[in-house]
């Protein structure tokens, strides 16, 4: 059998470093010409599994620059990689696709890696550059809802995944606690406060907050000012109760993410860039003035619909299309007061000024046509240096049995976060959040996310995890030698390395093992594309191969079992199989912050 190397960690990157030499020999013979750009040469997974283990495309992207037929090119590669010891077979596809099937003993190292890492298996080297994931960022108007819990689910496994795949990152929040919004937040509290008083207020006029979430901050008002705040202008109660309003919001919403386990680093207030000694929007604005940046100008009639920022007169404006956008964004409205996108452009400038050229933002679906303009921001304040990948996470339909679930009594026209979280529990909330591509419409039923079946993914997957904690808890009267749970996972992986892999021969168990190694690519390529929703499709998958094999291993086909009573050896390699999928699904769950049980209750 093959020994844990470096190389079978990471079987995809090390077949593609054999195809990089095989294309070296060629260049040697004077088969291929030197300095060919090959960094589109890439070894994946065919899409058909009957053609192989692995393809690459290295012939197809080729053959154009070295002057030769892509067939051709492929021939001569394939003909060195048939030597290669890994490889058992090499067909070529169609026009010059080249496909691998691997020698068992490949898989059987890639599990022998998976033992000796355990955890750590996939876990990137850390370094690059640092990396700021803003997410959340509601409003702190009042509780989070559901679709606030879609982006906060995102943007937490998102940092989580990057992280894990060796960047140094930062979790931030931006308060919006500036502008007119919170204004309103004020007087809806103010109008709690004097409730709180004893006033019948009636029906909450339209244009305020009508959620009972603002009573306890009109009791906490009353508490601690009295009736003295009742005759005061609003130009002294309006801070006031906007201050108090605000601060026990963000002690709602923090509360809220705690309980979907989701933390921040950074909580960005936006008041701070207009308040205190220096008025940072102003200050960004000046400096892109001198840059020649930022100009006076009258905007164009739009076509179709007027923009909501389009005004026809002389005002102060951005030079968003020399960096991308379609049209010249206004920083300041006619009253003189800067415009959200002002802020904005001051925010991001100090997220560059702290270090980061590397920022993600994660916005709402009603967000989307803000993108370029924001964009063309980063490059403006950064000269061009530092890069904005906007995630946009669509919206949540929320269901109940395929119903439409009803608004939340307590937040007056939603359903909060907490009262999903408290039905349904952390972990399936997450779960599901990131079971769709961010940017598709989400279904979430909260009937179907409690089931035990198939058709729940997190119950399957975390079904899968209890399933080999249980096979390891029922294989000690097999292997008594099995080391105790509280000796810990080193002294297990220790133990399953005399394991002889060598009796996996199965074809459910290479198939096992094949997709375990997929694990490490699926880490790099989910974190360079920032799609943490890739994790979640895996463990579905790798869930699913084991919970097959073991089904095989029923009456129809004992000897598949994992546990054979007269055979210890061949039992403690397939301990060492379950092993290897039980690492695997907790380290994936831990990225999406689900739990993964030992048992399932």
């Amino acid at each position: 059998m093959l020994e844990k190397t470096k190389e079978t960690s990471h079987v995809f990157a090390a077949v593609l470093a054999r195809v990089q030499a095989a294309l070296d020999g060629l260049v040697r013979d004077g088969a291929l010409p030197a300095g060919l750009d090959r960094g589109r040469v890439l070894v994946e997974p065919p899409r058909d599994p009957s053609h192989g283990d692995l393809a690459t495309n290295a012939a197809m992207v080729l053959a154009k620059d070295a002057g030769t037929k892509p067939r051709d090119l492929a021939e001569a590669i394939a003909e060195r990689l048939r030597a290669d010891d890994w490889i058992a077979t090499v067909a070529i596809a169609g026009p010059g696709f080249i496909n691998l099937t691997l020698k068992p003993d490949v898989w059987r190292g890639a599990l022998a890696a998976v033992l000796a890492a355990g955890t750590n298996y996939a876990r990137g080297v850390p370094g690059g550059a640092p990396v700021n994931v803003e997410y959340v960022s509601a409003n702190p108007t009042g509780p989070m809802h559901v679709g606030h819990c879609r982006g906060a689910v995102f943007g937490d496994a998102l940092a989580n995944l990057l992280a894990f795949a060796g960047r140094p990152v930062t979790r931030e929040y931006y308060i919006n606690d500036a502008g007119a919004q919170v204004d309103v937040l004020g007087r809806s509290a103010f109008l709690r406060y004097r409730e709180a008083l004893g006033e019948d207020i009636g029906a909450i006029p339209d244009g305020l907050y009508p959620g009972d979430y603002l009573v306890p901050v009109g009791k906490a008002l009353a508490r601690r000012y009295g009736p003295d705040l009742k005759d005061k202008p609003e130009s002294e109660w309006l801070p006031i109760a906007r201050r108090t309003a605000i601060d026990m919001m963000m002690a709602m919403i923090r509360d809220d993410l705690a309980a979907l386990n989701v933390r921040h680093d950074v909580f960005f207030s936006e008041r701070s860039l207009i308040e205190g000694e220096t008025d940072r929007v102003g200050a960004t604005i000046a400096a892109l003035r001198a840059e020649g940046k930022v100009y006076e100008g009258r905007l164009p009639p739009p076509k179709g619909a007027p923009p909501e920022d389009w005004e026809d007169r002389e005002q102060t404006l951005f030079r968003a299309t020399e960096f991308g956008d379609d049209i010249d964004r206004p920083l300041k409205k006619s009253d003189g007061s800067y415009t959200y996108f002002a802020s904005d452009i001051a925010y991001h400038k100090s997220k560059v000024e702290r270090g980061f050229d590397d920022l993600i933002d994660v916005w709402g679906a009603d967000h989307g046509g803000y993108v370029k303009r924001m964009q063309a921001a980063v490059k403006a304040v950064s000269d061009g240096r530092a890069a904005l990948d906007v995630k946009i996470v669509q919206l949540v339909k929320l269901l109940r049995a395929g119903q439409p679930v009803k608004m939340s009594k307590r937040a007056g026209d939603f359903v909060t976060l907490r009262e999903v979280v408290d039905e349904v529990g952390r972990d399936a909330v997450r779960f599901m959040m990131l079971y769709r591509k961010n940017d598709a419409v989400l279904d979430f039923d909260l009937a179907k996310v409690i089931e035990q079946s198939r058709d729940n993914p997190v119950f399957y997957v975390q079904y899968g995890h209890a399933r080999g904690k249980s096979i390891f808890r029922n294989a000690r009267e097999v292997v008594p030698e099995m080391p105790e749970d509280w000796k810990g996972p080193a002294v297990l992986a220790l133990w399953l390395a005399s394991a002889p892999l060598e009796r996996l021969v199965d074809p459910g168990e290479i198939g096992l093992m094949r997709t375990i190694a997929q694990f490490p690519r699926l880490i790099e390529a989910a974190a360079a594309a920032h799609e943490p929703h890739r994790i979640a499709f895996y463990l579905y998958d790798l869930a699913s191969d084991f919970h097959a094999q073991y089904t095989r291993g029923g009456k129809d086909s004992p000897h598949l079992r994992f546990i054979i009573q007269d055979d210890p050896q061949l039992t403690l390699a397939r301990l060492a199989l379950v092993q290897g999928v039980i690492t695997v699904l907790s380290v994936g769950l831990g990225l999406l912050g689900v739990e993964a049980p030992d048992e399932m209750r």
